[in-house]
């Protein structure tokens, strides 16, 4: 795992440290200590993977690191990545029977990072590959999806190659998770994890329609079967007028640039809108304050109830600093003659709809979009076979992930239209589980 990093350095994501931080031995066996071992386990039922939560626990607790990440990562092949990256608090510790008594739940999320970090760091082997089958899959797009679909075949003995159109793979984790929570580093530390089964990561890759991309019919020529990790495309726009220029971005494409851009600054930046109120508007207008511009407000067409984000979120970043504007929908982006952004002028909504008469301006220097983003559906309809549904979600069979073409697989943001990284895996599990019956071998799971 000694690969030339693709990371520039001088990147603002350096400046992030981690919000919850790496427990020490002690304070992991203190908390693990704390775990009832629940037999009917409810926080299992809250993890999409299904990991053996108390199972591990117990084992961190009797100072059994190497079976606990076992435990862990047999379910959930990036478990690394999970245990900083996942939303803990709805999922497993949301599950937590301390949570009924008013005690502050099981510290899941840490706990699984001390157990996985602290092995795969070391360079501990946990699982051994079969023998190689001769049967190859490509994987389009680097993300969660593929790097767990890829880990799993190629554990299998099966020829997994990853292709990826960007320099730098890992999707979400790498370049789209807050980095407060999760470096781009550690993203490319566990992707050659992934690597060291044997995957084949080919980065600068385009797949699709068009000069110098792989096309659906050369990869259905070559390999036995086909993976689409597409994840989701472009950010979404407001559609109103001064939109385009500069001091405008999308929150995806702003996040993107904190964790990987070189030289990427904020300078002069006193004020920032952040218009939406889903999980990635919380983050972008967090990271914002994080970074020290000393206004950040978040706009929203509804009231907070109605809000996508996780409340823990908002709790999080309203403790250090960002500020909620409820029930106002954007109508025009106001440019100085020079074509700066001056201010962004909104109307009072009820119920999202605008209210006439009743509008204001915000000042601003910089408004990042987080409204959505588009989907790959022309890279999934270039398949033959492959179907997209109204919303532009490849359409799969939940029991088998399998799409229209018997020889395409699909998961994660493509499929699902944006969840959570654990999703993504999960998907991937189901996914990998028919493939393997189909290339006519066994059980994806990991092999000691």
């Amino acid at each position: 795992m000694a690969d030339r990093s693709p990371l520039s350095p001088d990147r603002l994501e350096e400046r992030f440290e981690d919000y919850k931080p790496l427990y020490t031995q002690g304070e992991a066996i203190a908390e693990a200590n704390r775990c009832l071992y629940c037999v009917d386990a409810p926080c299992i039922q809250g993890c999409p993977t299904a990991i053996d939560i108390p199972s591990f626990i117990r084992k961190i607790a009797t100072g059994n690191h190497k079976g606990a990440a076992r435990t862990i990562l047999s379910a959930n092949i990036l478990g690394y990545s999970c245990a900083r990256v996942c939303p803990v608090e709805v999922l497993c510790a949301g599950a937590c029977v301390y949570n009924a008594w008013e005690r502050p739940p099981i510290q899941i999320g840490r706990l699984q990072r001390f157990a996985t970090e602290s092995i795969l760091r070391d360079g501990v082997p946990l699982f051994s590959r079969k023998p190689a089958t001769g049967r190859k899959v490509a994987l389009v797009g680097a993300g969660p999806a593929s790097l767990s679909a890829a880990a799993l075949l190629a554990l299998e003995g099966h020829a997994a190659t990853i292709l990826e159109r960007r320099s730098i793979p890992g999707g979400l984790n790498s370049l789209g998770i807050a980095p407060y929570k999760f470096h781009a580093d550690d993203a490319l530390f566990e992707i050659e994890w992934v690597k060291s089964f044997g995957v084949e990561v080919r980065t600068g890759t385009a797949v699709g329609e068009g000069p110098g991309a792989v096309s659906p019919e050369r990869l259905l020529a070559e390999y036995d079967g086909v993976f689409l990790g597409l994840g989701l495309g472009a950010d979404s726009t407001l559609g109103i007028p001064g939109e385009e220029g500069p001091g405008v971005v999308g929150a995806v494409e702003l996040i993107a640039r904190i964790k990987g851009q070189a030289g990427f600054r904020l300078d002069g930046v006193a004020q920032a809108l952040v218009v939406g109120g889903g999980n990635t508007a919380i983050d972008a207008a967090h990271e914002l304050r994080l970074l020290g511009v000393p206004l950040v407000a978040m706009v929203y067409r509804r009231s907070e109830a109605e809000m996508k984000g996780y409340g823990h979120e908002m709790d999080h970043a309203r403790r250090d600093g960002v500020v909620l504007l409820e029930n106002r929908v954007p109508m025009a982006i106001l440019r100085a003659p020079d074509g700066r952004v001056r201010s962004l002028r909104v109307t009072t909504a009820k119920e999202g709809n605008p209210i006439p008469g009743t509008d204001e301006r915000i000042p601003t220097d910089l408004i990042a979009v987080a409204i959505g983003q588009s989907r790959a559906t022309a890279i999934a309809k270039s398949f033959p076979g492959v179907e997209v549904d109204a919303k532009g979600r490849i359409v799969v069979d939940p029991a088998t992930h399998r799409t229209g073409n018997p020889r395409v697989w699909s998961g994660g943001d493509c499929v699902n239209g944006g969840k959570e990284v654990v999703n993504a895996v999960a998907e991937a599990k189901v996914a990998v589980r028919d493939m393997l019956a189909f290339l006519g071998t066994g059980s994806p799971r990991p092999s000691g």
